[in-house]
């Protein structure tokens, strides 16, 4: 493991009354972000922007990936309030760009896709013009589940490959990169017009070649958006990080992808799922 993190890592805390003020809101609507919970280190200045990436279905995880900080063991019962309580919150921060993820829930028989639906149909209640970015788990493969959150109709349907297949047994135990890529593929043939977006971490011990094959097997699914940052480990008792990747290697990845044929690529250290989401949002009726 690299021996201290760069500057380029390092983020400076800073207060805004903002940041407070979506602290309370999510209290009050008894509602979970990623944000929090992943222990992003953009989450000062997403919540300054007033905006936050919800959780839905818990914060508990049914899956063992060893980068992620979100907690794993006995699961919640889904709360009935929540598609509500999200759709008001995305009301009161005036979104017009929003992003919904999930813990994976492979103890429920549609692993959540139906509460997926009925958080976008309630958002959408609020005002049909909301772009609405769902980052999901893989449903088991499940084309039944998938179905139920295409039929919604969120603007972009969000799945991370994570890594690259290689170091998928120590870093997705439970996952499969081949089932990951179906499914972006299969959101594509449910509804061709509907964006596809993944993501990938880099230092967990990937080659450059591996990358760029990953970039190549999301094109050939017809993947539109792409995110790349830098793995950061929780803890010692998680994935250690093995390289810390320099932003000139960053902007390398990001011009690779645009010349594949990517509608939209952001790569820097502290990119993110969901960071600067909105960005995309001047792409969609191009």
């Amino acid at each position: 493991m690299p021996d201290k993190r760069p500057d380029w890592l390092k983020v400076k805390f800073r207060s805004d009354p903002n940041f407070e003020e979506v602290e309370k809101m999510l209290d009050r609507l008894s509602l979970n972000t990623v944000c929090a919970e992943a222990n992003c280190p953009n989450r000062m200045e997403c919540y300054s922007r007033r905006t936050a990436t919800f959780m839905i279905l818990g914060r508990i995880c049914t899956r063992n990936c060893t980068f992620c900080d979100v907690t794993k063991g006995q699961v919640q019962p889904v709360d009935p309030e929540e598609p509500l309580n999200v759709a008001r919150a995305v009301g009161e921060l005036n979104l017009n760009h929003v992003v919904i993820t999930s813990v994976t829930r492979d103890d429920l028989p549609d692993g959540g896709a139906g509460h997926f639906a009925q958080v976008i149909e309630k958002i959408k209640e609020i005002n049909e013009s909301i772009v609405v970015e769902v980052l999901i788990p893989d449903f088991m493969g499940s084309i039944s589940a998938l179905s139920e959150v295409v039929a919604a109709k969120p603007k972009i349907v969000n799945h991370n490959v994570e890594t690259v297949p290689r170091l998928y047994p120590g870093v997705r135990p439970m996952a499969s990169y081949r089932r990951s890529l179906d499914l972006l593929q299969n959101v594509k043939n449910l509804d061709s017009r509907m964006f596809t977006k993944s993501g990938i971490m880099l230092g967990l011990g990937e080659k450059k070649e591996e990358v760029v094959e990953v970039l190549r097997d999301l094109r050939k699914v017809k993947c539109d958006f792409i995110t790349i940052g830098q793995y950061l480990s929780p803890s010692k008792n998680h994935h250690p990080v093995v390289e810390y990747i320099h932003p000139d290697t960053f902007e390398e990845y990001k011009e690779i992808a645009v010349n594949m044929g990517f509608r939209y690529a952001a790569s820097a250290p502290l990119v993110r799922s969901s960071y600067h989401a909105d960005e995309v949002s001047k792409l969609l009726d191009s």
